[in-house]
């Protein structure tokens, strides 16, 4: 449920063209990423240790965009400025095999194909705790001059400390996770834990 909200949130935030299950699919979504500065993919991922080429982005039909996939795509995406992988389960199986190399692969091949920039995680992560920074993220963004790399820190900061920026004032203002299931489920105290706000990394021009 939380992958959703968190586009139904980002919706909010920014002009967007979104899809949902089987319209979320690499023939709908691909054509369209370099008409888009930024690109939002709310799914899973898994990380095959023994064949990492093989790893792969899930899309709500279920397609799979692997590695090896975007091994071919240079110049692809140049005119995307973000892209974030907003993956619930990134690096999905034993996190004790992961090495880094693989888990950031998908950012620097997305650098590869063109894109300034990427957000991806370095372990798995909550859906819940994922949703909440993404929101934060998107909400920091649009405060004027705020770059990406910015906008993500005053997301980590807004986990951590529970006061969410304001766009329109720059201010912080406390605010509530938003729990589709229980909310009681993810309370500040428990999001200011780095397992929710430290996975996600910037790779490349955090302007």
């Amino acid at each position: 449920p939380y992958a959703g909200i968190e586009v139904d949130l980002l919706q909010n935030a920014f002009p967007t063209t979104p899809f949902f299950g089987n319209d979320f699919s690499r023939s709908n979504t691909e054509p369209l990423f370099n008409d888009h500065s930024i690109v939002h993919l709310a799914t899973h991922a898994a990380l095959l240790i023994g064949s990492p080429l093989e790893s792969f982005i899930l899309f709500g039909n279920g397609d799979q965009l692997t590695l090896a996939d975007l091994k071919n795509w240079r110049g692809r995406l140049r005119s995307v400025d973000l892209i974030v992988l907003s993956a619930c389960e990134t690096g999905t199986g034993s996190i004790k095999d992961a090495n880094g190399e693989e888990i950031l692969g998908f950012g620097y091949l997305m650098q590869d194909a063109g894109a300034r920039a990427v957000i991806s995680s370095l372990w798995p992560v909550s859906d819940g705790g994922t949703q909440e920074l993404m929101t934060n993220f998107y909400e920091a963004l649009k405060v004027s001059g705020m770059t990406k790399a910015k906008a993500l820190q005053q997301a980590q900061i807004a986990l951590i400390t529970g006061n969410q920026i304001d766009a329109s004032s720059g201010e912080r203002f406390t605010f509530t996770p938003r729990n589709p299931e229980n909310p009681e489920a993810l309370p500040n105290s428990r999001l200011s834990h780095p397992y929710y706000w430290a996975p996600f990394i910037l790779i490349g021009n955090g302007l």
